[in-house]
């Protein structure tokens, strides 16, 4: 949602009408002064004892209406504004815009949460080179994603990088226990690329052994999305343990893996 239109002078001076004076974010509904009539957003506010303008009470808390009023008849730039996001939106629409921006920061597409690095989509692939170098690459659009010791008790992941098209593609194998007692296993493939790029290319995850075939076929996901949302969905490869094991090999267990582009 939200056009992107020309900005008009007065309309920028409205909005800096609502800039929280201690981190320049917007101070958006529902808006608290204090009893001066000073601002400040509530994110702030909870970490405040005085206000930061006039060092009055912040307490007890009082609603500025009118302000409120305003706020819903402005549009905000996106908090991605100075990454190069030209949207303006109702406040209502910025935190799931925002969320879901094609400007803001990627982050480390390596699962679990262990790293904490942010940063454009050109640094990712340094960053992985040299933070997280254990991750072998495959060069080719058909190769062979060789998981070892899956029966390692507990949740674990597996990840490598498969290079081709002249992309990079993350591999994801993870071992949860989704449900009581209950282990299964996830795989899929993201890009490390955009939204829009992954849309260029289709992935296919093969189980082959002792006769038997288990294949799912679908879209990459952009790194910008992770895989948490897919495996909840259960949007990927699932299997279980016993399957795991009808496939494996002394528990080391292949993934045939085939990227191929769709043609426009």
């Amino acid at each position: 949602g939200g056009g992107g239109g020309p900005v008009s002078p007065q309309h920028h001076e409205l909005t800096s009408l609502f800039e929280c004076p201690v981190c320049f974010d917007y101070v958006l509904p529902p808006i608290l002064q204090c009893q001066a009539g000073h601002l400040v957003c509530n994110q702030c506010r909870q970490k405040l004892s005085c206000c930061p303008t006039c060092r009055g009470s912040l307490t007890p808390s009082i609603r500025n209406l009118a302000m409120e009023k305003v706020a819903s008849a402005v549009l905000f730039p996106c908090k991605y504004a100075t990454t190069g996001c030209s949207l303006t939106l109702h406040h209502t629409e910025k935190p799931e815009h925002e969320d879901i921006c094609e400007y803001r920061p990627y982050s480390c597409p390596c699962p679990g949460a262990s790293c904490k690095w942010q940063g454009s989509l050109e640094a990712v692939m340094s960053h992985l080179m040299h933070a997280h170098k254990s991750i072998t690459t495959l060069q080719g659009e058909d190769i062979v994603f060789l998981a070892t010791d899956i029966n390692l008790p507990g949740a674990v992941d597996w990840v490598m990088m498969q290079s081709c098209f002249g992309h990079h593609f993350m591999l994801v194998l993870e071992k949860q226990e989704k449900y009581e007692g209950h282990q299964q296993f996830f795989a899929i493939v993201l890009l490390i690329g955009t939204r829009k790029q992954a849309e260029n290319f289709a992935y296919r995850l093969e189980l082959n052994g002792n006769r038997r075939r288990l294949t799912w076929e679908a879209t990459p996901r952009s790194i910008h999305d992770g895989v948490a949302a897919a495996i909840m969905n259960s949007d990927c490869l699932v299997f279980d343990t016993a399957i795991a094991h009808l496939f494996a090999d002394n528990g080391n267990l292949g993934i045939n893996v085939t990227i191929s582009t769709c043609c426009p």
